[in-house]
């Protein structure tokens, strides 16, 4: 290992570091999955939901990660999902 080595930044992956920081503190609400995107095998890997915060609606997309694909039932067009939300930016959100 080299000298600069030792000061290089470690790339950090920052949708990770949002998902997780909505986890520790985000708000619950529910939404509703409006759409996803489906592989050729038909493994949910995309959704598209909608969420109402104080009267406004807001529309959003996510990734699922691995825990997430393995309950894809949870995941149909018209299926109630839980949401966590920013209380101080409702339009940054992650499925739960």
């Amino acid at each position: 290992m080299g000298l600069f080595d030792l000061f290089k930044r470690k790339k950090v992956d920052t949708e990770a570091a949002r998902r997780a920081a909505l986890m520790r503190g985000g708000r619950v609400g529910e939404g509703v999955v409006l759409d996803v995107t489906v592989t050729d095998a038909g493994d949910i890997t995309h959704v598209f939901y909608t969420y109402n915060v104080n009267g406004v609606e807001y529309e959003s997309s996510q990734s699922l990660d691995e825990a997430q694909r393995q309950h894809q039932g949870d995941y149909y067009p018209g299926a109630r999902i839980t949401v966590r939300y920013d209380p101080h930016r409702p339009a940054n959100s992650a499925v739960v």
